[in-house]
């Protein structure tokens, strides 16, 4: 009897630490209960502002340097046009002037060039942002410039002048890079005002002031360069 008490005081209870702690009862519990790595550590919002607000500050300055580009270039091709606008209206005082000796009755053919060519240098003057207004001037005195060489078919001592002749070869000329330098002009505006029109630049530009350009239109009917055949 004593020796049966001996071993029943020497056998470890079943709730005893040792047993809850031998290999089976722990593999047991975690296939039960497994941990969930992470789900009680959901991420800082302050790294998400921080994410967002670096991927916006991106898309803006991408943006940006992308319109500030296009506008350079936009800038870049009306000065090439400007220049040859600038000696169009430089070649036409002489031109009238040349003429005017052997017009004697035709003061408002002269009046209306010279008049169109200073309503043209104002309008240009104002740079690519008003390039419509400018088109609409170089049209109205190209048509003056048509019906000054109309007139002119009528006086055959003109034919003879050097000086009449060899303007109006230096205006054809001019009329002719005008038409080059127009081309260019217009492709780097349809560009620009593509840039400014698609998203997501069309918010940086209505925020940070980028305007549509005006594209330098010709009429049809005054696209060919007015001349007078003074040689026949």
């Amino acid at each position: 009897m004593a020796r049966t008490r001996f071993w029943q005081r020497r056998r470890p209870a079943s709730n005893s630490p040792a047993l809850d702690e031998r290999p089976g009862p722990r593999l047991l519990r975690w296939a039960a209960n497994p941990p969930e790595h992470g789900a009680d550590q959901p991420m800082n919002p302050v790294w998400i502002i921080l994410i967002v607000v670096a991927v916006i500050a991106l898309v803006v300055v991408f943006a940006y340097n992308g319109l500030v580009r296009l506008r350079n270039q936009v800038d870049e091709a009306w000065n090439q046009i400007n220049v040859q606008l600038k000696r169009r209206h430089d070649l036409i005082p002489n031109l009238v002037n040349a003429v005017k000796g052997y017009m004697d009755f035709e003061q408002e053919v002269l009046q209306n060039v010279t008049n169109a060519r200073a309503a043209a240098v104002s309008a240009g003057a104002q740079g690519p942002q008003n390039a419509g207004q400018a088109a609409a001037a170089e049209n109205v005195l190209t048509g003056a410039l048509r019906s000054l060489f109309a007139v002119v078919e009528n006086y055959p001592q003109l034919k003879a002048n050097e000086n009449v002749m060899q303007l109006q070869e230096e205006l054809t000329t001019t009329e002719n890079q005008i038409g080059f330098s127009r081309q260019h002009y217009n492709s780097t505006v349809r560009d620009y005002n593509t840039s400014v029109q698609t998203f997501p630049n069309v918010l940086i530009a209505s925020m940070l002031g980028f305007r549509g350009r005006d594209y330098f239109q010709i009429e049809e009917a005054d696209a060919a360069v007015p001349t007078v055949n003074l040689r026949g």
